[in-house]
C-alpha cells in the first residue's frame, strides 16, 4: 500500500489528473513484482491474476487524490516506504529461489521487486529514477543486501531468511540515512 501512496503522491506533485494519479499508484505498487514474475517465467504476472493486487492501488490512488493534503508525509512515509522495500525485496528474492535462480538471479529478483515499481513511476512521471542518483540514502543497495541475505539463509530456514532479508534491507536503508552514506559518483573533470 505504501508504494501505491508514493506513486499517487508523485502524480499529485506533477499535477496529473485522477486517472494519472491512479495509474502511477498502480504501477508503483505492482510494477516491480510484475517485472520479477515475467523474468521468473510466471506469465501472466501474479498482479494480473490476483485482482486484489490491482484494486488496492486503484482505491489508494483515488483516496490519495481526494485526501492528499491530510496524509502523513515525511518521516512516517519514509518509515512505511522502508518497511515496504524490505518486505518486497525479501519476497522477491524468495520468488527467485522458488524458480531456482542462482545467487545473481535472486539478487535481481529481490532488487527489481523492491525498486522496480519506483523506477517505472519515475519514468512515467518524467523524472530520472531516484535509484540512479540517490545520495545519503542507500535504496537499491539496501535491496541487494537484503536479497543476498535471503539467498544465503534460504537453505537454513525459509522463514528466518525472509525475516533477516527484510531486517537487513531496512537496517541498511535507515542506517545509511542516519550515517549520511552515499555511493561514489564520478569526479568532475579538470578543465
Amino acid at each position: 500500500m505504501t508504494f501505491a501512496i508514493t506513486g499517487a503522491l508523485a502524480g499529485i506533485e506533477k499535477r496529473f489528473d485522477i486517472v494519472g494519479v491512479i495509474i502511477l499508484a498502480g504501477v508503483t505498487a505492482v510494477g516491480g513484482g510484475s517485472v520479477r514474475d515475467v523474468v521468473a517465467g510466471i506469465i501472466p504476472p501474479t498482479a494480473l491474476t490476483d485482482e486484489a493486487q490491482l484494486w488496492l492501488p486503484i482505491v489508494v490512488g483515488a483516496v490519495v487524490f481526494v485526501a492528499h493534503r491530510r496524509l502523513p508525509t515525511g518521516r512516517l512515509l519514509y518509515v512505511f516506504d522502508t518497511l515496504s522495500l524490505g518486505l518486497f525485496t525479501a519476497l522477491g528474492a524468495q520468488r527467485g529461489l522458488q524458480v531456482d535462480f542462482g545467487f545473481l538471479g535472486t539478487l535481481f529478483a529481490g532488487g527489481v521487486s523492491g525498486v522496480g515499481g519506483g523506477i517505472i513511476r519515475d519514468v512515467l512521471s518524467g523524472s530520472v529514477p531516484g535509484v540512479l542518483y540517490r545520495s545519503g540514502d542507500l535504496y537499491a543497495s539496501a535491496a541487494v543486501a537484503g536479497a543476498a541475505c535471503t539467498f544465503l539463509l534460504h537453505d537454513v530456514n525459509t522463514t528466518a531468511a525472509l525475516l533477516v532479508g527484510v531486517a537487513v534491507t531496512v537496517a541498511v536503508r535507515a542506517g545509511s540515512r542516519l550515517a549520511g552514506l552515499q555511493l561514489p559518483v564520478p569526479r568532475d573533470q579538470d578543465p
